[in-house]
């Protein structure tokens, strides 16, 4: 049986991969809500690509946003009040799931029942894709990224993978297809194609 679990959604036009970390500036009621809620039971919650829809409420007419049903979940891993009075967070992916239903709380908070997705398998970087984690080095070493302090293993299909897409200046529905992906190689060979198509 797939384990499933109820947890609160935030859906964004963002794409989260596993050990990525996503920073957040939250103000509305419900995800304030929702944050304190996470800090308080050390659990996480879920990003979802929005396909069609908003992220924030626009007006009294709430209704869901289409969204992706591979998602991830996300972790809190720090949080700070910011210099315009609202909470900044950065959470950090972990677990990919597949959203089997979504509800709107009387807050509006969104939930969801995932079925949480097998982790992928460790494997090795192939040799082939070499030019691949000379290009996430470089990524790597922007001033912008590097103060991000993203852990990535140069030697491991996943971790290169993951980064590579999430860092890549492509379109969040091409991440998206990426994160659906269950196998880093079959990733590292798409995000090959991809490289070879942005330098032409």
């Amino acid at each position: 049986m797939t384990e499933t679990s109820d947890i609160p959604l935030f859906p964004l036009r963002t794409v989260l991969f596993k050990d990525g970390h996503l920073p957040l500036r939250i103000f509305e009621p419900r995800y304030l809500d929702m944050v304190r809620g996470c800090l308080r039971s050390d659990t996480g919650f879920g990003v979802v690509l929005i396909r069609e829809g908003h992220e924030a409420r626009l007006d009294d007419q709430f209704q869901l946003p289409h969204v992706f049903d591979v998602g991830t979940e996300a972790r809190i891993i720090d949080f700070n009040q910011l210099s315009d009075g609202l909470l900044g967070v950065v959470a950090r992916g972990e677990r990919k799931f597949r959203l089997q239903e979504a509800w709107a709380q009387d807050d509006l908070l969104i939930m969801g029942r995932v079925a949480w997705l097998p982790d992928e398998p460790a494997s090795p970087m192939p040799p082939e894709h070499a030019d691949l984690v000379t290009i996430l080095k470089e990524l790597a070493q922007h001033p912008l990224i590097a103060k991000m302090g993203l852990e990535i293993d140069y030697a491991e299909a996943q971790s290169v993978s993951a980064r590579l897409a999430e860092l890549l200046p492509i379109e969040p529905e091409i991440k998206q297809s990426l994160l659906q992906l269950d196998r880093p190689r079959e990733r590292l060979a798409e995000l090959n194609r991809l490289v070879h198509k942005l330098r032409s």
